[in-house]
This record gives structure tokens, C-alpha cells and sequence, in this order.
């Protein structure tokens, strides 16, 4: 049999999925690991030319600067120490995260300025196609592979509403500058030149700012410029749910199983999920406690009862969540406190005013505006790099719900009475049928393709080691715990599926393909315990007793020896 580590392995994208993926490969003795990207620094979503002042992370930790996340656990990978920065992580500390990972373990293996146009199976199906093009000559080569792990994340591929697009604006004219969110690091030297600041001669001359969208980048955009004396509006019609304390959480709540076990996961596996979210008195207290997590990060944060963001959504059943931690002085919740950031919502904007300076909003009204940013999300990543025959014959793309048993999970009190904003239609909320998150069904038996980073998550440092030792042991053909066939791989997706749709109603219509294969959202501790389980290792390592468990903290050092753990379980199995 021929080894299985002797072929080249392609990883599309060299974000933090990517980086430890490949780290891990290394270790377990691939030789020929290397990483494509489209950026000029490693770190994805932190590369040097995506990091804009004022970008802070969404917690003390982690968190996507695109979308939302990050409520508890920490980020960092535990082959290399983070350094302690004495609060909220920055958008640089976190470049210069990913800059030293990459400097100390990935030299050589990363090819900067590559733009991967089309990914497919060779006409002999004993490996991969990479057509790919360098940013800087244009110029085109098709590599080979062996294996792929695709690491393009969910945060690189703008979502623009065509009605609001740049397009949209120069057909109506529109005298300002249009710019997705994304963009802003590349186009913010020119943006603050156009709109001059605000004269306190003069403060109506200024121009307006309009930001669309009530998102973790829009807030953080919102507050640089306002801080850059910049007259800034934000639209929208919902707010994220929001966390937020007066003094930094303890490490027992914060870094802990606890608001893991607040969460339902589909396997209730101990006494005390069990009694919290299949009783009425454990459900009453379930959602006492994070009703009064909502209440209380209202009010650390300052925000007002009338004010919009409260008209917010579910800390329990969404995932549309930012843990802003302590109220910063000059942060977004500070500057609205001090009403100097206007909130327009709930409103839409829905397209570009006949003046030529203005937007239209969904209430009829318009608004004036110098400039437009638009924070309206990400479509999927993976769109553009498969044909629609690759993308069928991997099992990689989105379909409508099948028919599955609904009433599985009848007996979760806790999820009962969702709100009424968030019912929607079953046949609208499609799902992927990524096994474990991590493999596209139809691929299951074939052991050459894998993904790390499609699983949302609130903990990716820990989460994505996990998941990169799966994905290596899995192309190693390790003895774990899979399905036996495709079959059996559809069914396990369209059973987690059908589990998305009741845990999070809605919000598989708001997620993108490349990041919503699982919502592991509050309940990463419970998904990573079943990967290792696949492995045949330990699980719940942050140990404790039947009193403790839930409040023993978890840290990435107990998954630093896996690869220890993994050859010692190979060499038993071959003695």
C-alpha cells in the first residue's frame, strides 16, 4: 500500500484554519504541505491588508471581524503562546498572531499572491486540479495534488445587495464613494480626504457617512470614524444580541463548559444537561439565565430602553452575537451613549436617492450621504472555485431540507416558544451535508479532501486544532469512528441539519455555505468532544467532578499531545 503521506497536499487559504491545519500535517510527517493564498501575509481575515485601526476583536479573545461570534474560550493554537495584552485583543494583535505562527512553523510552505480560480479531480480521480493565477503577472499554471483541505473561511467573499451596490450608485449617480466593509483598510486613507470633518463653526457642512448594516465591523468602523471627527449614521433593521459586563468575566464563567451546557447541543450526554433543558423547572432556569445575561449587558453597556439595540436579537436561539466585554470609552456603545453616532433603525437602505447625494430608506424616508459602507455580510467562498459538477459529484453544496423525523427532539423544553421574528419556512432554510463539518458526504470513503473552518464556532483556536487532527488522521487512513458509507454520511448531515433548523430557526438562511456546516455556536466543548471520540481519545480533558465539571476551565494545552496520543493508539492497533 502506498503511503499515504507521499503525496502533495493543498490547503486553499492560509487563514487560522488553514495555519494549523497545515502545522499539523507537518508534524504528522506529510512532507509536501503547502498553502495557497490570495493575500500578501498569512492570517486570512488577519492578513496585514485586512487589519484596519480601530478592528477589535469581539471579545477579550476571538472573534470574526466580519460577521459575529466569540463569546467565551480563548485564541490561540497551542503549539505557540499568545501574548497577554491586559485586555481586548486588536485586529494587530491578532495579525501579528498569525504572522509569528506562520514565521515559526510554516517558512517555505505558503505561496503569498495566488488566486485559486478552479479546484477538480483529474481525469484519473487519484488527485486534484488547482488552476490558479499570480495576482501580480496574471500569469496561469495548474498544480497537482494528492489531497485538499479547503481553509477559505466565510468572511472573504462580499455580499453586496444588488440594489445598493457599486453599480447601483453610479447608475444613479451617486456622487460618493461605495465600499463593502472589507474594503475599508485598502480605501480609508481616500475615504477620510473625500468626507472632511466636521467644523464646529460649522458642524451642518459635514458630510454624512451612512453605514449599512449593525454588525461587529459596521460598530467598529462606525466608532474609528466617528473618532476621526466623521459625521456617521448606521442602518439597520435588527440588532445583534449583545454581551456585555461591567468588570471582565471570571475565567470559570468565560473560558468554562458553563454557557456551553446553557446551550442544547443534540446529545445530551450528562445528568445535568438532561435536567436543564428536558424539564420544565431546568428550562425556566435556562432561560432565566440568559434573559438576565441580555438585561445586564444592556445596562453595562449603557444602552438606553428606548434605544434601538435593544430591538435586538436572541441571545439564546441566534447566533447574531458580539461580546463587547467592558464598555470601552471611546467604543461604538460609548459614542452612541454620547449621541455621536446616529442610529437609523429599524430601516433598510434600499438604494441611492435621485440627487445624486442621498440614499433611500425601506420607511420611505431618505437620508443624505457623502459616502456609503456597506457591512452587508459575505456570501460563500467556495462559489467560484468548484464547476457545478465538481461541486455535485463532492457533495458540497446546499439543498433543500429532506424529509426527517421533526419530533426528535420534542422533549427539549428548552426550546420551546422561539421567538415569533424568527419562524421560517423548512423548505427555505437549505443546509449543506458536510460530515462532522469536516467532509463532504459522497467524498467520505475516498480520504482526499477535507475542510477545516466551516464550522461557526465561538472558539476557533481550539476548535480548528481539534478538527485538523481529525483531518490528518482521516487522510493518515487512521481506524476512527465513521460512517461506513455515503449513505450513512448523508443521513448523520441531514440529521444535524434537521437539528440546526429547531436549535437556531432562521439563521441557516443568514450563515453562508463555507462557515454553516454546524452552528457549534455556545456548544463547541460538546462538538470537539465527539471528534475526539472519533479519534478513540479522551474527551471532556477539562476534567472535574460531578460538581466542578461545568466550571473547570478548558485550555488548548489539554489537545497539545494529541499527536503523541495518536501514534500511540496506531501502535497498538499494529501490535
Amino acid at each position: 500500500m502506498a503511503d499515504p503521506r507521499s503525496g502533495a497536499i493543498g490547503i486553499i487559504g492560509a487563514g487560522a484554519a488553514g495555519l494549523i491545519t497545515a502545522y499539523t500535517l507537518l508534524q504528522d510527517g506529510f512532507k509536501d504541505v503547502q498553502l495557497l493564498t490570495r493575500d500578501k501575509t498569512p492570517g486570512g481575515i488577519w492578513a496585514e491588508e485586512r487589519v484596519y485601526p480601530g478592528l477589535t476583536i469581539n471579545k477579550q479573545v476571538w472573534n470574526y471581524p466580519c460577521c459575529v461570534s466569540g463569546v467565551y474560550g480563548e485564541f490561540r493554537f497551542s503549539p505557540l503562546p499568545m501574548s497577554e495584552t491586559g485586555g481586548r485583543l486588536t485586529g494587530e494583535d491578532m495579525r501579528s498572531y498569525m504572522s509569528a505562527f506562520a514565521n515559526e512553523f510554516l517558512e517555505g510552505h505558503i505561496r503569498y499572491n495566488t488566486e485559486v480560480l478552479e479546484i477538480k479531480r483529474t481525469d484519473s480521480g487519484d488527485g486534484w486540479f488547482v488552476e490558479i493565477e499570480d495576482t501580480r503577472s496574471q500569469m496561469r499554471q495548474v498544480l497537482r495534488y494528492a489531497k485538499i483541505v479547503l481553509c477559505t473561511g466565510g468572511c472573504s467573499s462580499p455580499l453586496i445587495p444588488n440594489e445598493i451596490s457599486p453599480a447601483a450608485a453610479k447608475s444613479s449617480k451617486f456622487n460618493g464613494p461605495v465600499i463593502h466593509s472589507s474594503q475599508f483598510r485598502s480605501q480609508m486613507d481616500d475615504l477620510l480626504s473625500i468626507v472632511k470633518p466636521i467644523d464646529a463653526n460649522s458642524p451642518g457642512s459635514a458630510g454624512r457617512i451612512v453605514i449599512v448594516g449593525g454588525g461587529k465591523s459596521s460598530q467598529d468602523i462606525a466608532a474609528y470614524l466617528t473618532n476621526e471627527n466623521r459625521k456617521v449614521s448606521v442602518v439597520f433593521e435588527r440588532a445583534a444580541a449583545v454581551m456585555g459586563v461591567t468588570s471582565p468575566l471570571p475565567d470559570f464563567i468565560r473560558r468554562s463548559r458553563f454557557l456551553g451546557i446553557m446551550s442544547p447541543h443534540s446529545e445530551l450526554r450528562t445528568r445535568l444537561e438532561r435536567f436543564l433543558h428536558t424539564t420544565w423547572l431546568g428550562s425556566k432556569i435556562v432561560h432565566y439565565v440568559w434573559n438576565t445575561i441580555t438585561s445586564t449587558s444592556f445596562d453595562a453597556l449603557k444602552i438606553a430602553k428606548d434605544s434601538p439595540l435593544r430591538n435586538a436579537h436572541s441571545l439564546f436561539w441566534g447566533i447574531r452575537t458580539n461580546d463587547e466585554g467592558v464598555l470601552r470609552p471611546n467604543g461604538f456603545h460609548s459614542l452612541v451613549a454620547d449621541g455621536k453616532i446616529d442610529l437609523v433603525a429599524p430601516a433598510r437602505v434600499i438604494g441611492y436617492g435621485e440627487d445624486g447625494k442621498s440614499v433611500t430608506l425601506s420607511d420611505g424616508r431618505t437620508l443624505d450621504a457623502a459616502a456609503v459602507i456597506l457591512g452587508t455580510g459575505f456570501t460563500s467562498s467556495w462559489k467560484g472555485l468548484f464547476s457545478e459538477q465538481t461541486a455535485d459529484e463532492l457533495g458540497l453544496r446546499r439543498h433543500a431540507p429532506g424529509d426527517v423525523q421533526t419530533n426528535q427532539w420534542d422533549n427539549y423544553q428548552s426550546l420551546r416558544d422561539p421567538p415569533s421574528f424568527l419562524a421560517t419556512s423548512k423548505q427555505q432554510q437549505w443546509a449543506s451535508s458536510i460530515y462532522r463539518g469536516l467532509v463532504p458526504y459522497k467524498n467520505i470513503n475516498r480520504r482526499d479532501f477535507a475542510i477545516n473552518g466551516a464550522i461557526f464556532t465561538t472558539n476557533n483556536g481550539y476548535a480548528f486544532e481539534a478538527f485538523s487532527h481529525w483531518i490528518s488522521a482521516y487522510f493518515l487512513g487512521d481506524k476512527m469512528r465513521l460512517p461506513a458509507t455515503p449513505k450513512e454520511a448523508f443521513d448523520a448531515t441531514e440529521r444535524n441539519a434537521e437539528w440546526l433548523r429547531k436549535r437556531f430557526p432562521g439563521m441557516l438562511l443568514w450563515t453562508n455555505e463555507s462557515y454553516s456546516s454546524n452552528l457549534a455556536f455556545f456548544t463547541w466543548p460538546q462538538v470537539v468532544d465527539e471528534i475526539l471520540e472519533d479519534l478513540e481519545l479522551p474527551s471532556l480533558r477539562s476534567g472535574g467532578n460531578w460538581l466542578t465539571w461545568p466550571f473547570r476551565v478548558i485550555d488548548s494545552a489539554e489537545i497539545a499531545a494529541l499527536r503523541e496520543e495518536r501514534d500511540a493508539k496506531r501502535l497498538r492497533g499494529s501490535s
